[in-house]
């Protein structure tokens, strides 16, 4: 019974520790995204997460391993919500119906206000941490065209596309879908993200070009 009670103790303080670095990293994300990393102090992060300035650094070494952290939380959180749980292309599927499906899926994701700030934050703060940056492309881009290449290998073999090179493809794939809407929102602001319809309406467009091309 003890060892029980001992157990349920463990996983409950483990369980408050994970929740309160998932604090931590929600506020700095808050701040940082907002005021950027010269305009950040571990003090302001602190008052958003509602926890003692000391706690912070019991989770993180110092304010530029919490800027990492930050960053690689949310990049992958946004590179999980496009790959995680994607659907099979199967027998019944129109293979022009499933690609823009993916590729509004990875729009939509990409898309958002808080990630374009991340974005914007990493390029700005690419010469203090350039790890930062490729990290940010492995996480988003890189990972969208590795898994777009197996997905091509696997429709290649089923005598579906006609690609000699997978990964070409797939890089073509990947920024004739994201490129143009992407580079619009970085430069010219949130106001320009596309809505719903719009989006729809260019991952078909970039589909139908892609098919062209490579569909058998």
């Amino acid at each position: 019974m003890k060892a029980h009670q001992s157990e349920r103790t463990a996983s409950g303080r483990i369980q408050r520790t994970a929740d309160k670095r998932a604090a931590v990293l929600e506020a700095a994300a808050k701040i940082f995204l907002g005021g950027g990393y010269l305009g950040t102090s571990v003090d302001d992060i602190a008052a958003q997460a509602g926890v003692a300035k000391q706690t912070i650094y019991t989770y993180f070494s110092n304010k530029e391993a919490l800027f990492a952290a930050m960053v690689s939380a949310l990049s992958n959180e946004a590179s999980d919500r496009v790959h995680n749980n994607v659907e099979e292309f199967s027998d019944s599927d129109d293979l022009q119906t499933y690609l823009v499906r993916y590729a509004v899926r990875q729009l939509k994701v990409v898309l958002t206000p808080r990630i374009l700030q991340l974005r914007r934050l990493v390029i700005g703060e690419a010469g203090r941490f350039p790890e930062l940056g490729a990290a940010l492309y492995a996480g988003g881009p890189g990972r969208a065209i590795a898994s777009l290449a197996a997905t091509f290998e696997r429709l290649r073999k089923r005598g579906l596309l006609s690609l000699p090179d997978p990964m070409l493809a797939a890089t073509q794939f990947n920024w004739l879908i994201m490129s143009a809407p992407l580079h619009r929102a970085m430069l010219l602001g949130d106001a320009t993200i596309p809505n719903s319809k719009e989006i729809l309406e260019h991952a078909k467009q970039g589909v139908r070009m892609f098919l062209a091309a490579y569909a058998n």
